[in-house]
């Protein structure tokens, strides 16, 4: 008899608990809502940016593209630029495109694809330039064919360099961010990795992976009290940096890279949690899942004409 009442007891304990955790979240949920459409609403210029000034930032895949539009913003805003790529000769027209403008960045050869090579490189870093602040991992590759066209070694490779990587810079440089009480992961995506996309099979797949990792490793982040340790995710649409040469999109034209970098930038100082440009896709993805199956197929293939689009892709040099 007793322990039924204290069964009881512990149940009514639980049920009130609930009941609290719920409206104390209702009560948040109201002001994170009101405080998201104040900001959102709020110019750049009148709101809080924090400054990257002294702050050693590392952008993979700095030889070219937004990569190369992030070194050089940065480094105007007196950040400390490291950029890895394994491309010496963009890695070197990087630096004097920063050098050009009175700048000074430290660069990298470093083959993503290779694990060892990225811890390697990592510690380096740590050495010759010191603790990494903003770790960017923008890096990514795209072969543009169709699942029975690409070669293992393609598949292998984009696994490697578009979500593998992430794995050993993070763990490489996070520790110091914990212990410091300061850092900021930037995890470069694609609206590719939020809707799957034709002829890529291994490139949207592995743009998946990035946005599961990033949201796991901000609870994980988060949940051991972390706060001082930022975390942002960015999806941008197609850019105009020629990996997908050819592809025209009917809807919306391409980003350009001065842009991505700029908002991306922007997305860091005001240590957003997504960044998905432009902003009004973030609204139609939704419909993926509210819509029929058939549905949205036909608007991607009868409005958007997504599949034609990327037909007119340029295939790229597949890994051997």
């Amino acid at each position: 008899m007793e322990s039924i009442k204290m069964k009881k007891s512990s149940q009514v304990a639980s049920i009130f608990d609930i009941a609290k955790d719920t409206v104390l979240f209702l009560l948040l949920s109201c002001y994170y809502l009101l405080e998201s459409l104040f900001w959102t609403l709020v110019p750049n210029a009148l709101r809080p940016m924090k400054s990257l000034e002294g702050d050693v930032v590392l952008v993979t895949g700095g030889g070219g593209g937004v990569g190369r539009q992030l070194a050089v913003k940065l480094a105007r805003l007196g950040a400390k630029v490291v950029i890895w790529d394994v491309n010496e000769q963009s890695l070197r027209k990087t630096s004097d495109t920063v050098k050009d403008e009175g700048y000074h960045i430290s660069s990298y050869v470093v083959d993503l694809a290779d694990r060892n090579a990225v811890y390697e490189t990592a510690e380096r870093v740590k050495r010759e330039v010191g603790k990494v602040d903003v770790l960017i991992n923008n890096a990514g590759v795209v072969f543009g064919e169709t699942l029975l066209e690409l070669n293992d070694t393609a598949i292998e490779t984009t696994y490697k360099v578009n979500i593998l990587s992430h794995y050993w810079t993070v763990k490489a440089f996070l520790p110091d961010m914990i212990k410091t009480k300061k850092g900021h992961i930037v995890t470069v995506s694609s609206v590719a990795g939020l809707l799957g996309t034709y002829r890529c099979t291994d490139y949207s797949a592995t743009k998946f992976a990035t946005v599961g990792f990033h949201e796991s490793l901000y609870t994980e982040i988060r949940a051991h009290g972390h706060s001082t340790v930022h975390a942002t995710l960015v999806c941008p649409y197609y850019i105009n940096t020629g990996m997908f040469d050819g592809v025209t999109p009917r809807l919306m034209p391409m980003l350009e890279p001065d842009y991505v970098a700029e908002t991306m930038i922007d997305s860091i100082r005001k240590n957003e949690v997504n960044c998905v440009m432009p902003g009004s896709v973030r609204y139609l993805l939704p419909l993926k899942c509210l819509l029929p199956a058939k549905m949205c197929w036909d608007l991607m293939h009868r409005v958007m004409k997504g599949p034609q689009s990327m037909m007119e892709l340029r295939k790229k040099t597949q890994a051997a």
